[in-house]
């Protein structure tokens, strides 16, 4: 079993967001979709930011995948999908199921990732 935390000031994304391309750069468009419908976008945005994290953290490739790799789905509930080079270093480090979770305060967003062992 793998573990991967995040911490992140919403504050820091709520400036990221006013910058050019940041959005569609480190999310997906359903993530964008999601984070936009919210009262106040940039607290998920923090949060689904702090998941990817503590996932590349967990799995051992830090932030050397591509944001939009990691894609944080579902609700209430979050789940994480992977794609491209992301998925093919989970699959060569034989990670089974990840399970997240992430929360937020007024100025903070945190996660916390688990990655297990594949079965079998």
């Amino acid at each position: 079993m793998n573990v991967g935390v995040d911490l992140i000031e919403i504050a820091r994304i709520r400036r990221a967001l006013e910058r050019a391309g940041f959005r569609e750069r480190c999310f997906t468009q359903a993530e964008r979709d999601y984070c936009d419908s919210k009262k106040n976008p940039a607290e998920s945005y923090a949060g689904r930011f702090a998941g990817k994290e503590a996932v590349g953290k967990a799995l051992g490739c830090g932030v050397r995948f591509t944001w939009k790799e990691i894609e944080i789905v579902g609700r209430p509930k979050p789940s994480v999908g992977l794609s491209g080079k992301t998925a093919a270093w989970a699959e060569r480090m034989a990670a089974g199921q990840i399970d997240l979770s992430m929360t937020h305060s007024r100025e903070l967003a945190a996660a916390i990732a688990v990655v297990m062992p594949r079965e079998g």
